[in-house]
């Protein structure tokens, strides 16, 4: 019997979601990996990534060089977290409970939650919003429905109800389980790839030719004024997935080997990330040669066109693929993190309609209604967030535990995992260390604070917050934690 056969405790740590995963059950291969990672990566905000750059100011080049530097660097952190899964068989809440402790592990799964529910809320708009451009070329007056929201929440009334409408059936299907979303991932596999090469096509046509589109010149005046855009833009793209790179072992546990989750991962990431970004490269700067004018947002793009029946058709693609994907990168986690909360209380359904009300008061629509918004304030904040959160538990996992855990003290309140009432203090001060240095920046970047009430060196550290928050706060963890002892335990905070 090895270690994640060990007969588990019953305790309120303990449920049927949040359990290693048995050997038996590990039959994810490479296969299944690569294509995890072309499903999630095929998706609208990855398009609109890549042409947020676009209208940022860079060139075709510059945007899918940042994009692939992005995705190669977050591959790093989403391998090495991605082991503790396949070797423990154990999601990421249970997995934060090493370094952060049993019950404060909580801190970092709801940092994290509440960036998917940000998510899911995004994607939720973008599949509501398909709805309202397809209703609105058959029933134009649904333009003209009377306002009843604030002007401060910036939300006509048409793309409301669509974006609600989609919402009840996101909870439907978190209400019938995971498993009915099988089939619309089966659909998306094969139909998005397809619809995305028809508008690469299309774009290449109606821009005449490649050439013009890819002579698109950055807009950049200096060399100084690119270098200001780039490393929020990197970071930005670091922060893209940021949030999978932390809860990775919550597929990872699946894996037949490490070899499967590495090569899986490693093949799929960077290579659908880039290609499909060039697509969305190639068409946003289309759009300035066809329609004059700089069109980041796919679903708006979709909407210009002539034809009724291909709007139609177009819209009802991107709802149904955005709800595969949502479903599969939005809510399965933040549901698992919502139940280690109180895993006898929150199932993963509960966990699901958590996520769901919380992407809604988020404002997502806010999140996404322009590039430098998208980048800065959102990829960027959070980022600042979750680079932290990473650094320890990679510096816990390899420099301190070496790779050695007691599976079933993850599940006690008493066991190597208690450390000072349930919660390590050495992670708490670690992961203030590395977010604290990046308040300063976020705060002049939303306008709380005037510029000048911050050294002009702490501010700019924003503009790499999720390097910042890595390293600084690993390496404060390194430095607090008692080194661990040859069969894994650590002296109480």
């Amino acid at each position: 019997m090895n270690q994640n056969e060990t007969t588990l405790p019953s305790s309120s740590l303990y449920s049927e979601d949040l359990a290693p995963v048995p050997a038996e059950k590990r039959t994810w291969n490479t296969w299944n990996y690569t294509a995890l990672w072309i499903s999630m990566s095929l998706c609208i905000p990855t398009y609109m990534l890549a042409s947020s750059l676009i209208g940022g100011g860079m060139n075709w080049w510059e945007a899918i060089l940042t994009i692939f530097l992005g995705n190669t660097v977050v591959l790093i952190p989403m391998l090495l977290n991605g082991h503790a899964g396949t070797k423990y068989g154990i999601p990421f809440p249970v997995f934060a409970r090493a370094s952060f402790g049993v019950r404060g592990a909580n801190i970092p799964a709801m940092l994290r939650a509440i960036v998917a529910c940000g998510w899911f809320g995004i994607q939720t708009w973008i599949g509501g919003l398909a709805i309202y451009l397809m209703l609105k070329i058959w029933f134009p007056s649904i333009e003209h429905l009377p306002a009843i929201f604030p002007s401060s929440w910036q939300l006509q009334t048409g793309p409301a109800i669509t974006f609600f409408l989609f919402w009840l059936v996101n909870m439907f299907i978190v209400y019938l389980g995971v498993e009915s979303i099988k089939k619309l991932l089966v659909f998306k596999a094969f139909f998005l790839p397809i619809a995305a090469l028809a508008l690469f096509f299309w774009a290449v046509n109606a821009g005449h030719g490649l050439g013009p589109i890819l002579n698109h010149p950055s807009r950049f005046s200096s060399n100084a004024q690119f270098w200001k855009f780039f490393f929020p833009a990197l970071n930005a793209m670091i922060g893209f997935w940021a949030t999978l790179s932390l809860n990775i072992p919550d597929f990872t546990r699946y894996a037949k080997s490490q070899r499967a989750q590495i090569t899986g991962q490693a093949i799929g990431l960077p290579t659908s990330m880039t290609l499909f970004s060039f697509i969305g490269v190639v068409v946003t700067s289309a759009t300035v040669i066809i329609y004059g004018e700089t069109i980041w947002d796919p679903v708006i793009l979709a909407g210009r066109f002539d034809s009724k029946l291909l709007v139609t058709i177009a819209m009802i693609a991107v709802a149904l693929s955005t709800l595969a994907t949502n479903i599969a990168a939005n809510i399965v986690s933040p549901a698992n993190d919502f139940a280690n909360l109180a895993p006898l209380v929150i199932n993963f359904r509960k966990g699901g309609y958590i996520t769901g009300i919380i992407g809604i008061l988020i404002f997502p629509w806010k999140l996404i209604a322009d590039p430098s918004g998208y980048i800065y304030n959102w990829l960027g904040g959070y980022s600042s967030l979750l680079g932290p959160i990473g650094g320890i538990l990679i510096a816990d996992y390899y420099f301190i535990r070496k790779q050695h855990l007691v599976v079933k003290d993850l599940y006690q309140k008493n066991g190597l995992y208690s450390f000072s009432s349930g919660v390590n203090l050495y992670a708490i001060i670690a992961l203030l260390s590395g977010i604290l240095l990046n308040v300063p920046g976020f705060l002049v970047l939303v306008k709380a604070v005037k510029p000048e009430t911050f050294w002009p060196w702490l501010t700019n550290l924003f503009d790499y917050s999720w390097f910042v928050g890595f390293v600084v706060s690993g390496f404060v963890y390194y430095l607090l934690m008692p080194k661990q002892n040859a069969v894994g335990a650590l002296p109480a905070t």
